[in-house]
């Protein structure tokens, strides 16, 4: 364990009934890292991320986040943590602003009106700011789940695939906006099939193989061609590249 750990998982097994999709796992993720997790579908990502945030209870093993233990711990820290999964977790009827004003009642934010502006700036969505979210298209419900994400300013970020269903425009203002929450402390675990993107955007690869971390180093030096070869070897598989 070291000083600086933000993440540690620890011998972490979870089974759905007799099929295990983690496989006592173990890692550590260091405050302010960003880490790109890979691997195929079923591989065991997803569930990793839910059990951080405290959506499902690992079925043996150990798991903290700052030292608390998830989940049994989890309200200390669920503050701290913001998502954004395969559902836009958004209330179609409510417009964005509206959205955002419901998500800020669940956290002690002071400044709630002035902070849901600047997220809604931020994501490039004021000029549609009240408009019931029914209306918007993939990409803009995705923007607008990344300002819920960060309305708390949370220090730990949970990017489930953020990337499924966007144009290229909002692909780039994720990209940015993925950057900046980096740049200003955040740690961000991110899972993606776009081996292009993790090794453009990420610090850190980790590859998951039938739950549990096949490969793992800096992505210092990597490009898209040599994680993909890696990503082969690890997984078995080719992957679509962007």
């Amino acid at each position: 364990m070291t000083d600086t750990a933000l993440i540690i998982a620890d011998q972490l097994v979870k089974r759905y009934g007799y099929r295990a999709v983690l496989h006592q796992l173990t890692l550590q993720i260091q405050r302010g890292e960003f880490v790109a997790l890979l691997g195929v579908n079923g591989g065991g990502k997803s569930t990793f991320l839910r059990l951080l945030a405290g959506l499902t209870r690992p079925t043996s093993g150990t798991l903290t986040v700052g030292g608390w233990a998830i989940p049994d711990e989890i309200a200390a820290v669920r503050g701290q943590i913001g998502m954004v999964g395969h559902q836009p977790m958004l209330y179609g009827t409510l417009t964005a602003r509206e959205n955002l004003a419901f998500f800020a009642r669940l956290y002690p934010i002071t400044d709630a009106a002035a902070r849901i502006q600047a997220r809604i700036e931020q994501v490039g969505l004021k000029r549609h700011a009240d408009q019931p979210t029914r209306t918007f298209s993939r990409g803009m419900q995705q923007r607008l789940s990344i300002a819920r994400a960060l309305l708390h300013d949370p220090a730990l970020l949970l990017f489930d695939e953020p990337y499924t269903g966007l144009d290229q425009d909002a692909a780039a203002l994720l990209d940015a906006l993925l950057l900046e929450a980096h740049a200003e402390g955040r740690t961000i675990l991110m899972t993606t099939h776009e081996l292009d993107r993790a090794a453009r955007l990420a610090q850190r690869i980790i590859i998951l193989q039938r739950g549990v971390v096949g490969y793992d180093s800096p992505a210092v030096g990597l490009d898209g061609l040599t994680l993909a070869a890696h990503y082969r070897e690890v997984t078995g598989l080719a992957v679509a590249r962007e």
